[in-house]
C-alpha cells in the first residue's frame, strides 16, 4: 500500500505541522508533497524534517519566496493539480485552510483529508493580515475571495473521507462543504512523552508569572494579553515567533513586566509552563488550539477565550476559566478570578493526557486502515 502526504506549505511549526510529523512517523517512507518547503524560518524546529522525501512545486523556484505565501494561494489550486499521485493507493492531505491543496489530480487513489479548518479568509473568521482595513485590497480580495470559495468548494468534492481536528471544524466541514467529517483530535506532546513526574512537576511550581504564545498572529489577540498584564502590572512571559509585522506592535505596548522569551524548544515550553501560574489564551475563532492541552499536561490551569476548539478540551472551574469578551476588564477578572480559584493541577494532567500523541497515531491509523480494505 503506497501512501503519500500532502500539505499546504512548510515554512513554520504550529499544531498543523505536528499534525504531519505524527503521520510521517506513522508512515515514514511516505513522500511529502507541498507548495514550498522553507527551512531556514523553522528555527529549532527544522530538524524535524530531516531527511523527509520532501516534493516541492516549481514555487520552490522563485525568488523571494518566503516573502509570497499569501499570493501563492491564488495560484496554488493549479499547482496540486501539477503533481503526479498515479503510483499511490492512499492521498492523506492535511489542509491548513490556506491553499486547498484538495485540488489534486489523485487518479485511482483514495484521498484522505485532515482538516485542520476551512480556509479562514475565505469564510469570514479571523485572520493574521488586516487585509480589510485597505479599500482597494478589500475591493480586489473579495472578487478574488468569490472564486476561491468555488476553487475550495469543487476541490472539496475529491475528498473521499474527511476527517475534523474538533467538533468545531467538523461543523464548518458541514456548512461550508455539505460533507460529514469524523472528528479525530490533533496530537499534543505531553508529559507522558516527556517522562515528567506530574507529582514532583507540581510541587516544584513557582507560579510568579503568567504566560502566552505559541504563532504569535493577530486572531490569538496576545496584544489584548499585554495590554491587560501590564495594566495589573502582573509579571508575563510570551514566547513564539511574531507574525510579520505583529511583533514590533506587541513590543510597543508592552509594559516592564513583559518579556519575550522567543522560539522555544517542546522542552523550553513545557518548562515554562510548568512554572506559571496560568496558561492565557485569547485566541478567536480558534480550531482546536494546542498550546492550552500542552499547559495543562503539566497542571498549569488555563484562562481562555470562549471560542472555538477550546471549549472542547478545558473544563470550566475544573482546568481553567473563560472569558467571554475580548476586552481588557474582561480578561482582568478572569485572571482575578483565576487566582482565587482551586483547580486542581491533577484534573489539568487529566484532562490533557485525552489528546495525546499516541492516541492520535492510533486512531488516525485504524480510521485510514478501515477505509482502503
Amino acid at each position: 500500500m503506497k501512501i503519500a502526504l500532502v500539505h499546504d506549505y512548510i515554512k513554520e511549526y504550529g499544531g498543523a505541522e505536528r499534525v504531519l510529523e505524527a503521520l510521517h512517523e506513522i508512515w515514514p517512507d511516505a513522500p511529502v508533497f507541498t507548495t514550498v518547503y522553507l527551512p531556514k524560518f523553522l528555527g529549532p524546529h527544522r530538524e524535524r524534517f530531516k531527511n523527509w522525501k520532501i516534493k516541492t512545486s516549481f514555487l520552490q523556484n522563485i525568488p523571494f519566496k518566503g516573502k509570497m505565501i499569501s499570493i501563492f494561494r491564488i495560484f496554488a489550486p493549479g499547482v496540486f493539480r501539477s503533481f503526479d499521485f498515479s503510483k499511490f493507493d492512499i492521498v492523506i492531505v492535511s489542509a491548513t485552510g490556506a491553499y486547498s491543496p484538495n485540488s489534486i489530480n489523485k487518479k485511482n487513489a483514495v484521498q484522505i483529508c485532515y482538516f485542520h479548518t476551512p480556509p479562514r479568509y475565505l469564510y469570514g473568521y479571523a485572520t493574521a493580515r488586516e487585509w480589510k482595513k485597505n479599500i482597494i485590497f478589500r475591493m480586489v480580495g473579495e472578487i478574488l475571495n468569490h472564486f476561491l470559495r468555488f476553487t475550495d468548494f469543487k476541490s472539496s468534492e475529491n475528498i473521499d473521507f474527511a476527517v475534523a481536528n474538533s467538533e468545531e471544524v467538523r461543523k464548518r466541514i458541514q456548512k461550508f462543504y455539505k460533507k460529514d467529517a469524523v472528528v479525530i483530535y490533533p496530537p499534543v506532546e505531553t508529559i507522558s512523552k516527556l517522562s515528567f513526574d506530574p507529582e514532583l512537576r507540581i510541587e516544584g511550581k513557582s507560579q510568579n508569572y503568567f504566560l502566552a504564545g505559541g504563532r504569535l498572529a493577530r486572531p490569538k489577540h496576545v496584544d489584548l494579553i499585554i495590554k491587560t498584564c501590564t495594566k495589573l502590572g502582573l509579571s508575563l512571559k510570551v514566547f513564539g515567533k511574531p507574525f510579520a509585522g505583529y511583533g514590533k506592535e506587541l513590543r510597543s505596548i508592552a509594559g516592564p513586566t513583559v518579556e519575550f522569551v522567543g522560539e522555544v524548544t517542546d522542552e523550553e515550553k513545557l518548562e515554562l509552563m510548568k512554572n506559571a501560574k496560568a496558561y492565557i489564551f485569547a485566541s478567536e475563532d480558534e480550531d482546536f488550539g494546542i498550546t492550552p492541552v500542552e499547559a495543562m499536561s503539566v497542571g498549569t490551569p488555563v484562562i481562555a477565550f470562549r471560542s472555538g476548539g477550546v471549549l472542547e478540551t478545558v473544563i470550566e472551574g475544573k482546568t481553567g476559566i473563560f472569558f467571554d469578551e475580548l476586552t481588557v476588564q474582561n480578561l482582568s477578572q478572569a485572571i482575578n478570578k483565576s487566582q482565587h480559584s482551586a483547580i486542581n493541577p491533577l484534573d489539568c494532567i487529566k484532562q490533557a493526557q485525552k489528546f495525546t500523541k499516541d492516541r492520535f497515531k492510533r486512531e488516525i491509523k485504524k480510521f485510514i486502515e478501515s477505509k482502503v480494505k
